[in-house]
């Protein structure tokens, strides 16, 4: 039976060509535990779906298994950001993988929008919901029938919905073990910020990576130079440099709060007439784009979007457990540090 090009291949147009029943054809396409007709039966009948170009309808088997495949991403800021390429790509990958389509929407940072997005989403029948936030903060969501699952993808909900973070203590311990591994001790840390600390609104990771600093230095009987700053940037990072030189000029080593701040401090060190790593060894976090560019390399660590992206659509397809998944940060060693023997 030659294909027709004016009309969608059916069910019946594969048994017609194979032979075989309607029921037979449906149990082999659909790959159904239990069935008993012989591997001849099943080549016949995927050869003549590859022939005819039949795919199964998605309305039909949404129908029949009241699943869309269609999964719901909700961000606040993230799709318009440096980092949203990785977080989609992570969740795009893995529901293709499974045979899902996503939906894409966003609140633009407003946080009261997020109730008007989720009934959207419920209202196109999705199977579940992402919601990616570019600042890793506690937040509010609505209640969802028990049937469309909520995964929170860099944050968490104030009512304790499953969500994927980054391991932030546990990257906060490596960077400060790689400076008093390689022998530092009079190390100056810039980027404490007492407020994110304080409140889980507005992070919920600051806190864990800094508990992660700290635990490592105390290991290792260093006593740091913690400042405080208002917020993550260059501009800041360059003063509080500055700063912390003219306090302790003896200084060897710098951990910076995030990839941003570190910037900043390149710009201060060099300032001052001073080289990274021979006079002044800088860590840091992130791995953002530019961290590569700097001379020399900044070493620091990654948040690992791309995987938090993938684990969170694992989780709403029940491939993992819904909870409160921790993903490792990779440390990313480059150049920017210097043993002390």
């Amino acid at each position: 039976m030659p294909k027709n090009v004016d009309r969608r291949p059916t069910l019946a147009d594969v048994a017609a060509l194979s032979g075989m029943s309607k029921t037979a054809v449906s149990m082999i396409l659909n790959d159904r535990p239990g069935s008993r007709l012989s591997a001849d039966a099943a080549r016949r009948v995927r050869a003549a779906a590859e022939e005819l170009g039949y795919r199964p309808n998605p309305a039909a088997q949404s129908l029949r298994l009241r699943k869309t495949k269609t999964l719901g991403f909700i961000s606040d800021q993230i799709t318009v950001t440096r980092y949203a390429s990785e977080m989609i790509r992570g969740l795009l990958s893995a529901a293709k993988e499974h045979g899902h389509t996503v939906l894409i929407a966003e609140t633009e940072g407003d946080d009261a929008t997020i109730s008007d997005e989720i009934q959207a989403m419920i209202d196109r029948r999705v199977d579940g919901i992402l919601i990616g936030l570019l600042g890793a903060r506690m937040i509010e969501v609505p209640e969802t029938p028990a049937d469309v699952p909520v995964v929170i993808v860099n944050g968490t909900s104030t009512t304790g919905h499953p969500s994927v973070l980054p391991d932030e203590r546990t990257a906060g311990h490596a960077m400060a073990r790689l400076l008093t591994d390689a022998g530092h001790r009079r190390i100056g840390v810039i980027g404490n910020n007492p407020r994110a600390v304080s409140s889980p609104r507005h992070s919920v990771t600051i806190g864990p990576r800094f508990d992660g600093i700290r635990a490592a230095f105390a290991g290792a009987g260093v006593d740091p130079f913690i400042m405080d700053v208002p917020e993550w940037n260059p501009d800041i990072g360059y003063s509080r440099t500055l700063q912390m030189l003219d306090a302790h000029p003896d200084l060897t080593a710098i951990l910076a709060g995030n990839d941003g701040v570190a910037f900043g401090t390149y710009q201060a060190i060099a300032e001052r007439g001073l080289r990274v790593p021979d006079d002044i060894s800088v860590a840091s976090f992130d791995d953002e784009e530019l961290a590569g560019f700097q001379r020399p390399g900044l070493t620091t660590a990654r948040l690992p979007y791309d995987v938090m992206g993938r684990t969170a659509v694992e989780m709403l397809l029940g491939e993992r457990p819904l909870d409160a998944v921790l993903i490792p940060m990779p440390v990313v060693e480059r150049a920017s540090i210097r043993s002390l023997g």
